[in-house]
């Protein structure tokens, strides 16, 4: 499984290369988030209010998180590999390197990409660059946006509806685990593999980078013996995912 750190000072579980999170331990999280959600707001919260909590997320997650200074050797490699990539699309990102071992990797809609030191050992640049297009795909397409308003109206941060309104310690701890339940479906992980195969061929970058990219975390999640279809049952597994951005290449 692969971590990260939240505001609590605890350790989430998470998958979220590709298919995305899965939380394991709970431990110091909100217990019964459910009580006194204001449904009424949660329901009419706006997209404004989505990408507000996100980024207040996201200055949180960084401020517990070990990532890596300019000066660092991987800071430095995610500085060159997505040059030209800063404006992609229309929406304005923002990357960082957490300097930890897992195989990891995520977007939030607010255009933060947080990339874990573990995967960079593990892939070449133009695979790194298929997972940032991954992930980006999953925020222009609207599915990050899609799964923060369900995390939200589900977490603590529902009691306040106001793009103005700075969420606490414990709210963005919650909202975050919500993120971190989240799961993309098939059509989601389908349409968002082919924006990243779609970034790579706009910037002429390796294109079978994409398939290799995938071949790699079919080892890492037993998929690619068959063994398992699936890290989730809800997800396409690696090898079968890897097949179908080889199809999708082949027909470009």
């Amino acid at each position: 499984m692969y971590r990260m750190l939240t505001a609590s000072g605890k350790v989430l579980s998470a998958l979220v290369l590709f298919a995305c999170l899965t939380v394991g331990s709970k431990a110091g999280l909100l217990d019964n988030v459910g009580a006194a959600i204001d449904a009424t707001k949660a329901v009419t919260v706006s997209d404004a209010d989505l990408q507000n909590a996100t980024r207040q997320m996201m200055v949180q997650m960084d401020q517990k998180n070990h990532v890596a200074p300019a000066s660092d050797k991987y800071g430095k490699r995610l500085v060159g590999l997505t040059n030209g990539l800063t404006n992609e699309d229309g929406l304005k990102l923002n990357f960082k390197v957490y300097l930890v071992k897992d195989i990891n990797a995520f977007a939030t809609p607010d255009g933060s990409i947080r990339v874990f030191a573990g995967l960079m050992d593990k892939m070449t640049d133009d695979e790194l660059r298929f997972v940032i297009g991954h992930e980006i795909g999953h925020v222009k397409l609207g599915h990050s946006l899609k799964a923060t308003r369900t995390a939200y109206m589900a977490s603590a941060a529902a009691k306040v509806a106001n793009a103005n309104t700075k969420l606490n310690a414990q709210q963005l701890t919650d909202l975050a685990e919500k993120l971190v339940n989240a799961q993309f479906s098939q059509s989601q992980e389908s349409e968002s593999d082919a924006y990243g195969v779609a970034l790579l061929k706009r910037h002429k970058y390796n294109l079978a980078a994409a398939e290799s990219s995938m071949r790699k975390l079919a080892e890492l999640d037993g998929t690619a013996s068959g063994a398992s279809s699936s890290m989730f049952s809800s997800h396409p597994g690696s090898k079968q995912r890897a097949e179908k951005i080889h199809e999708l290449i082949a027909a470009k």
